[in-house]
């Protein structure tokens, strides 16, 4: 068990100071996938890397937070979801104000390019839901591979799935995904 992976067990057993000590080994990593995130986005964005990082950390270790982790993989995947989440809700809060129609997204699967309106975003999103429904270990390798920017042997890695596996799932959702987006 590695440094990481101790302080997180005990960050959410409801230890504040093993909390505040995870976020500076972690901080540099998080970051990286946080302007990931937001290089993909639209001009105009008033969310900063830094904000994005300490919004999904309080999300990962805050009060509320009941998570174990199973090692620093677990963690980076649970940290790319709550980033690809905020994202998302954040683009859903500017629609709702826009009240505007929405186009299909056409997207290359093998990362976001950048940047997405908000629009083809939430199509992306709602159809990697519909692939949850169908497969969600298949769903499951997609977000962490699009949206949190690992490899699939990573996505494998930190989903506990043999790197086969993680493979045919790719293949299956990037497949399933085309389709949705194209439909």
């Amino acid at each position: 068990m590695t440094q990481v992976t101790r302080l997180l067990d005990a960050a959410a057993g409801g230890d504040a100071h093993s909390a505040a000590a995870v976020l500076p080994l972690v901080y540099d990593e998080l970051r990286k996938l946080a302007a990931g995130h937001l290089a993909r986005e639209a001009p105009g964005q008033t969310l900063t890397a830094t904000a994005l990082v300490h919004e999904a950390y309080l999300h990962l270790i805050g009060p509320a937070a009941a998570a174990r982790f199973d090692g620093r993989g677990h963690f980076f995947a649970a940290a790319a979801e709550a980033m690809r989440r905020l994202l998302i809700d954040r683009a859903r809060a500017r629609l709702a104000a826009k009240r505007g129609g929405r186009s299909r997204a056409d997207v290359e699967l093998d990362h976001l390019p950048g940047p997405l309106p908000d629009e083809e975003l939430l199509d992306f999103d709602a159809a990697l839901g519909r692939l949850a429904a169908a497969d969600p270990a298949a769903a499951d390798v997609a977000r962490l591979h699009v949206y949190g920017g690992l490899s699939v042997a990573e996505s494998a890695a930190a989903l506990g799935q043999s790197r086969a596996a993680a493979y045919r799932n790719w293949t299956f959702a990037r497949a399933w995904l085309r389709d949705a987006l194209a439909g």
